[in-house]
């Protein structure tokens, strides 16, 4: 057995921005599932959940199967910290179930740039107040410039209206309190070292979709299968990139940047989101848009450098984006292997 080389600053940032990535193709996927499958936000999250979970348990399954002495069961990580997995999944339900009614109230745009736009400010503030994370002149610029580039990006997206803006923008909100509240808790768990990252997320969709299994039976859980290959392909999608693999990839990126420098790395999402628009939907990116993007990007790239700047001074060495901060992938805080 030896030490596996540490998650770097950088690797930790990049699995952030993939799995913002991967968010930021689940709404545009969700309001298709609307249109073809008859079932609402609460089945349409119950769904991803469902087979996000089936994902996960699998290749839990198959890396204890090759690993058998260093993979920790689950049930073991549950019982560890049954705290954890309840109100990661709870908070994951909430955060994913409100996006979507969101999406299907306010438009993709409006709903995801509200929810990611107020997420940065909400973890910002509850760093501070849980973590004692201090994001200095640069990360405060970061989040002021970050939250700006969304707001240019709302009011410049001219097709993003939908049946009900303002029941929209609340559900866009109640999203982002649950994505904060995921957030701080995945990064408080990361310094504690309070199990693995991967079985983390596996608990907590368990829990997550246990959750929704009642509202979803209440709004309707069975879809339409009229178009049964187009529905089950979404919903496969649906759990198996922006569930299954996003939301590993964003835990495990945690152990290794803070909560607020991964809130806005995150803001890549509304990024996705109007790419997505402009490829398959043919919207037109205007000036107000444009300017948007380029703040968005500006806050992920100082984010990024305060973030290895604060870790190499509190070390008292010189930034090294490639060096071992005593964080690893699976493990938030050590990790050995084979």
């Amino acid at each position: 057995m030896q030490s596996s080389s540490a998650l770097s600053v950088r690797q930790g940032v990049l699995y952030v921005a993939i799995a913002a990535t991967a968010w930021g193709t689940g709404g545009a996927v969700a309001a298709e599932l609307y249109d073809v499958s008859g079932i609402g936000p609460i089945s349409v999250s119950f769904w991803r959940f469902l087979t996000g979970l089936g994902l996960l348990l699998t290749v839990s399954l198959v890396r204890r199967t090759w690993r058998p002495q260093t993979e920790r069961p689950l049930r073991a990580t549950y019982a560890a910290n049954p705290r954890r997995a309840l109100v990661t999944g709870f908070g994951l339900a909430v955060y994913q179930t409100a996006y979507f009614a969101a999406v299907q109230q306010a438009g993709l745009t409006v709903a995801t740039v509200v929810t990611l736009g107020s997420g940065p400010v909400l973890v910002a503030v509850g760093a501070r107040l849980t973590l004692g994370e201090r994001t200095g002149a640069a990360g405060t610029a970061a989040v002021v410039g970050g939250v700006m580039g969304l707001v240019l990006l709302m009011r410049g997206a001219d097709e993003s209206t939908g049946p009900d803006p303002l029941l929209g923008t609340g559900y866009a909100l109640l999203s982002a309190v649950g994505y904060a509240g995921v957030t701080l808790l995945g990064r408080f768990s990361g310094r504690k070292n309070a199990g693995g990252a991967y079985e983390a997320t596996v608990t907590g969709f368990a829990v997550g979709t246990v959750c929704l299994l009642p509202m979803a039976l209440l709004e309707g859980l069975l879809p339409d299968l009229e178009r049964a290959a187009w529905t089950l392909g979404l919903i496969l999608y649906l759990g198996a990139v922006p569930t299954a693999l996003a939301y590993t990839l964003f835990f495990v990126g945690l152990g290794a940047v803070r909560a607020t420098t991964a809130s806005v790395v995150a803001l890549v999402e509304p990024l996705t989101a109007a790419v997505i628009g402009v490829l398959v939907f043919g919207e037109r990116l205007n000036a107000v848009i444009l300017t948007g993007t380029v703040l968005l990007l500006f806050a992920v790239v100082l984010l990024t450098l305060n973030e290895g700047a604060g870790r190499a001074s509190a070390t008292g060495r010189t930034p090294d984006p490639g060096a071992d901060h005593g964080l690893n992938t699976w493990h938030p805080v050590t990790q050995t292997k084979d």
